[in-house]
């Protein structure tokens, strides 16, 4: 469970540095972003491609940089 925490955050902290928006999401956000990332991304694209604790390496960042995009589409400053 650690290290599907470790690399959900790795993962959210990838999709923060696409989408320009990880210097403003803490470590939490980006943990969450990550995990619920990687739950997005394979149920779109399935689980193909190198995998790291359970979870599909490319199919999560794609997952995760559509969760950032989304959430700071949504609660973003207007």
């Amino acid at each position: 469970m650690l290290w599907s925490i470790i690399v959900g955050g790795l993962i959210g902290l990838i999709a923060g540095a696409i989408t320009k928006k990880g210097g403003s999401m803490g470590l939490i956000a980006n943990i969450i972003a990550g995990l619920v990332g990687s739950s997005v991304g394979q149920s779109l694209l399935g689980s193909w491609g190198p995998s790291l604790a359970g979870m599909a390496i490319i199919p999560s960042i794609v997952g995760a940089v559509i969760v950032v995009a989304v959430v700071s589409y949504l609660f973003g400053r207007k």
